[in-house]
């Protein structure tokens, strides 16, 4: 069994138990169109693939077992502008749901680590983006880490620099309350409100003060060091996703962008389980 055939027969059941469509078709059928599971499925391949719209689909038409797998046979795919619009209907927060799926298949520890980093626009003309009014150059991607599996458990997007990384943090861990035992983050998050706001979701806070007073230091020894030595394990999953996915999006407008970087959370998710 390959890689691509054992990732197919993960995302399919999850996408099916996300969209609650698991019962119908996955073809068109008397003039309806797909199954929401069957284009979810299809859109993680496709950033599996790393490929276009249109290669994906030309590639699929070759991969009976995994369209099978869908419910799909070649003459049923979408054609690539079919699937490209369908990419719209599937909400935000339809791909946060994956992403939670896509980590439990982990078994998380519930010790996170967080940091951000950035991802480039696919390369675009100049006349395009004039044409478009679109000026954002790389987007600001915050991940939520299980340390121990590696897993990515929560992803925040933003198109700008504006904002305390801290006061995100805080966002990030309140949706994640219930998971998570202790938070690590580097002295980029060092604020007294976000350690505050940790300890009241009764999460233990694993940020290094800032040195500007003698009791800094007393506060940072009391840090628990083989913990919070895991948070650079954010890097290495940043790194993992950059260079199994790539570096880019494909998408053009800011809430597709967004979706495509969960997906492919989702998809880096996956991939890690199937391989273990």
């Amino acid at each position: 069994m390959t890689q691509i055939s054992r990732f197919t027969s993960e995302i399919v059941p999850i996408s099916k138990r996300v969209t609650g469509d698991g019962d119908e078709s996955a073809a068109p059928e008397g003039g309806g169109g797909f199954a929401d599971y069957a284009l979810v499925s299809l859109h993680c391949l496709r950033i599996y693939l790393d490929t276009s719209y249109r290669m994906t689909i030309d590639l699929l038409k070759e991969m009976l077992q995994i369209t099978g797998e869908i419910g799909l046979e070649a003459a049923d795919l979408p054609s690539p502008s079919t699937l490209c619009k369908a990419f719209d209907r599937i909400s935000m927060s339809v791909c946060r749901v994956l992403l939670r799926q896509s980590a439990q298949l982990h078994d998380p520890s519930k010790h996170g680590a967080i940091d951000a980093t950035f991802y480039e626009r696919s390369a675009a003309s100049r006349h395009y983006c004039q044409r478009i009014s679109y000026h954002v150059q790389k987007l600001k991607v915050t991940k939520l880490v299980d340390t121990d599996s590696q897993a990515v458990l929560d992803v925040h997007c933003s198109t700008n620099r504006k904002g305390s990384d801290a006061d995100l943090a805080e966002q990030i861990a309140r949706r994640n309350a219930g998971d998570l035992r202790s938070l690590a983050a580097d002295k980029g998050y060092d604020k007294k409100s976000l350690r505050e706001s940790l300890r009241d979701l009764g999460i233990r806070p694993l940020i290094k003060h800032r040195i500007f007073a003698p009791y800094d230091h007393a506060h940072n020894a009391r840090i628990d060091e083989q913990r919070y030595n895991q948070r650079s394990m954010t890097e290495t999953v940043n790194s993992a996703v950059k260079r199994s996915l790539g570096f880019a999006v494909r998408a053009r407008s800011w809430f597709r962008e967004f979706r495509e970087i969960t997906l492919m959370c989702v998809v880096y998710n996956i991939k890690r389980a199937v391989k273990q």
